[in-house]
């Protein structure tokens, strides 16, 4: 139950030190605990959060919709349907078995069909393992390296072209592009800011509460004109349509031609630079109520481990998926990483372990819990890295958004925790902390030029909420029409990174007592209380 009494009830003021846009520093006051300080920006009172916009319109998002079924709660302990037990040899084909049988079950009033239990031991798999049912749970005894108390899925044999070694989810799909015809209506509001939910559109069409759509901000040469062609320092600029701005929505409500969405944007939609719209999708399907749980994931190394080899490169990967989950699990020795996710939305991943990637040390490898390609709505919490180049990293793009670490730790940082490349929306590292890092940028928000291949501007409007780097840097710099944050951070936070551009909010640097301490927390309890007071009005 969330205690939804104040914080803030019957204290003192304190006095704060925050950085201006302009780069000067202003004095605020704000009530706060003893002994604790708010930002001029986000600040809690009542059991609600009240944000500031700058005179851009940009503002700290709302990130309570990140995380299974669209929030923080975890999911359910779903009763076994079958137990196995490891066989001599592969064992891909005696799990894999296992787990259709259960997805041939009838679904139960409750979203599931049952869980696969596996007992302790050790299962070679020489192929993937594809959970591609809706309401299938693959769960071990174990994430431990005793295969006398744990499960561990061993993966062996060297075939480059498996790449996964558990692939929840209906697997690759049109993402997102497939429209259904007839589908697409323009949305008529001049300008949907950062963190708005509600619009008008040029009608309702077929939509009714429920609808599943795609907003989308088409990449035309006015929006890549004001974003400064993506600031891709020598390399050449983004062209039109390399960069489409995608949101995986639902109705949550219509009054005549206004819309109300499930979760908000993370990029204003100004319709004098892009005519937005939404459409619904020709295939809408995903695996829906899926995860898997409590095993170890051990890639066997063929090869060198500092050099690329032939081994597993994703322990597990979530690929057109929604409200699924990864919990509990340990995965080494993959070569990129030990979560991934692709097309999907609104699941979790926590308490997991991703430890020691077997490759060498160069680009394309090393992201230990990677975010790719038309992934939203994503909560990682409570994860420890280790060895990774980037550890906690959006690769994705322009549809990438709503991305939460909450409480993750990355040990022995090669390089930086970043959004790497090309404009996604809606990052927040929320206290995350860094453990002997090897690199001296640690977490960052910022241009990264000619880096890769056009990676320019990697995010907007996102976030690094009491972080700690270790004593190491973070880079927070300030995109074109959006804005990037550091708030009560520990470490040399700083706007002057490998490409000049002008700094993001930065507030608070190394001063304790950041309230809320989780900005996601304060987000999640406020829509819920929000939510408990009954049924929004349209404005």
């Amino acid at each position: 139950m969330i205690n939804r009494r104040s914080f803030l009830a019957g204290v003192g003021a304190a006095a704060v030190t925050v950085a201006t846009p302009a780069g000067g520093s202003a004095s605020v006051s704000g009530r706060s605990p003893r002994g604790m300080w708010q930002s001029s920006i986000v600040s809690r009172s009542g059991g609600t959060l009240a944000y500031v916009r700058d005179s851009e319109g940009n503002r700290v998002p709302d990130f309570s919709r990140a995380g299974y079924r669209s929030g923080p709660a975890e999911p359910a302990h779903v009763p076994a349907a079958i137990t196995v037990q490891p066989v001599a040899g592969d064992n891909a084909a005696h799990l894999q078995a296992a787990i259709d049988s259960v997805g041939a079950l009838p679904v139960g009033p409750d979203g599931f069909r049952g869980a696969v239990q596996l007992a302790p031991g050790v299962y070679e798999l020489a192929g993937t393992l594809r959970l591609r049912h809706s309401g299938v749970v693959l769960r071990g005894s174990g994430d431990g390296d005793d295969p006398a108390e744990n499960t561990i899925l061993r993966a062996v044999g060297v075939d480059p072209a498996r790449g996964v070694v558990v692939m929840v989810g209906k697997g690759p799909g049109a993402e997102w592009k497939d429209v259904l015809s007839g589908s697409r209506i323009d949305i008529t509001s001049d300008l949907v800011q950062v963190a708005e939910d509600t619009f008008t559109l040029a009608s309702a069409g077929s939509l009714v509460p429920g609808s599943q759509i795609i907003v989308e901000h088409p990449c035309t040469q006015a929006w890549l004109d004001a974003i400064g062609g993506g600031g891709t320092a020598t390399d050449a600029p983004w062209s039109v349509g390399l960069l489409p701005i995608r949101f995986h929505r639902y109705v949550e409500d219509l009054d005549g031609t206004t819309v109300r969405l499930d979760a908000p944007v993370f990029n204003h939609l100004d319709r004098s630079l892009s005519q937005c719209s939404v459409y619904q999708l020709a295939d809408p399907s995903v695996v829906r109520e899926v995860g898997v749980e409590n095993l170890r994931v051990d890639v066997e190394i063929y090869t060198d481990p500092d050099v690329n080899g032939a081994h597993a490169k994703v322990a597990i990967r979530l690929h057109g998926a929604e409200n699924a989950w990864v919990r509990d699990c340990t995965m080494v020795h993959f070569g990129f990483a030990g979560v991934e996710t692709i097309e999907a939305t609104r699941s979790t991943i926590e308490r997991c372990r991703a430890l020691d990637p077997a490759s060498a040390i160069t680009g394309g490898d090393r992201y230990n819990f990677n975010v790719a390609r038309n992934s939203q709505l994503i909560l990682f919490r409570d994860c420890h890295a280790r060895a990774g180049r980037h550890s906690y990293v959006s690769n994705g793009t322009s549809t990438v958004s709503g991305i939460v670490f909450q409480r993750c730790v990355s040990e022995g940082s090669l390089n930086a925790s970043q959004p790497h490349r090309q404009w996604s929306q809606g990052m927040l590292y929320d206290q995350h902390r860094e453990v002997d890092p090897v690199f001296s940028v640690t977490l960052t928000l910022h241009n990264r030029g000619d880096f890769g291949t056009g990676h320019g501007w990697t995010t907007a409007h996102s976030v690094a909420w009491n972080c700690d780097v270790a004593g190491t840097t973070l880079v927070v710099q300030k995109p074109p029409t959006a804005q990037n944050y550091a708030i009560g951070c520990q470490g040399n936070v700083t706007g002057v990174g490998s490409f000049v551009q002008p700094a993001g909010w930065i507030e608070g640097v190394n001063q304790p007592g950041l309230c809320p301490e989780s900005l996601y927390a304060a987000q999640t309890a406020a829509a819920a209380r929000s939510r408990g007071a009954g049924r929004r009005p349209f404005a």
